[in-house]
């Protein structure tokens, strides 16, 4: 329009009134979309409040799966005697071995906690024992946690 204003085609005032008229359009929309964030903001919360709904259901779930749950501090010194560089996982084996004798399981998996808990210090030095939370669920499947006091 500046353009048109300086050939002289379009006078000086209906420029600015197109400028204007735009102006309070862009206004008017800026006007408007406070109300959907309000709206966008509502919808979120009640996602957020179905979800943790969703979450609690699930936990309530997995209560009642647990069959089984006993708390064992496995000793690990038998890690020392392998290769600096090979004890952090003979830990875990020997970790996964002991649950298979004493909770006779279908299925074996082990905690991310657990799991970086033997790893922490590296591969060459494992704890030399460990307090571990088995949970056995109704498809006979034992997962290993981290004991709390741990």
């Amino acid at each position: 329009m500046k353009e048109a204003v300086e050939e002289g085609e379009v006078e000086e005032g209906e420029a600015e009134e197109g400028e204007e008229a735009i102006e309070a359009e862009v206004e008017a929309e800026e006007a408007e979309e406070p109300v959907e964030e309000e709206e966008v903001k509502e919808e979120i919360a009640e996602e957020v409040e179905e979800e943790k709904e969703a979450e609690k259901a699930k936990k309530e779930e997995e209560v009642e799966e647990i069959v089984e749950e006993r708390v064992y501090t496995i000793p690990l010194g038998r890690a020392w005697i392998s290769p600096r560089k090979k004890r952090a996982p003979r830990a875990v084996s020997l970790v996964k071995s002991f649950i298979q004798r004493h909770m006779k399981p279908e299925a074996l998996v082990v905690s991310n906690e657990l799991n970086e808990r033997i790893w922490g210090r590296g591969i060459e030095k494992p704890p030399r024992k460990i307090r571990v939370r088995a949970v056995k669920d109704k498809e006979g499947t034992v997962t290993l946690h981290l004991a709390e006091g741990d």
